[in-house]
């Protein structure tokens, strides 16, 4: 996902993507341990997205609902 598109979210929608990204994060690392995990790539993907929301919803509490 991009960052724009989390700009366009309002601060509950970002927590509750927020957290369906890091259950998809536990997931994805459950799976890689037991050695079912067929896109290991997926796992750089996921922590990408959730760094780029944290830093949206960070720019957003500095900054007010302006960016």
């Amino acid at each position: 996902m991009k960052a724009s598109e989390f700009r366009k979210m309002t601060a509950q929608e970002l927590d509750a993507k927020l957290l369906e990204l890091k259950d998809e994060l536990f997931k994805l690392r459950f799976q890689q341990t037991i050695n079912q995990l067929e896109n290991p790539m997926r796992i750089r993907a996921v922590k990408k997205d959730i760094a780029r929301l944290l830093t949206v919803k960070r720019d957003k509490e500095l900054h007010g609902s302006e960016s």
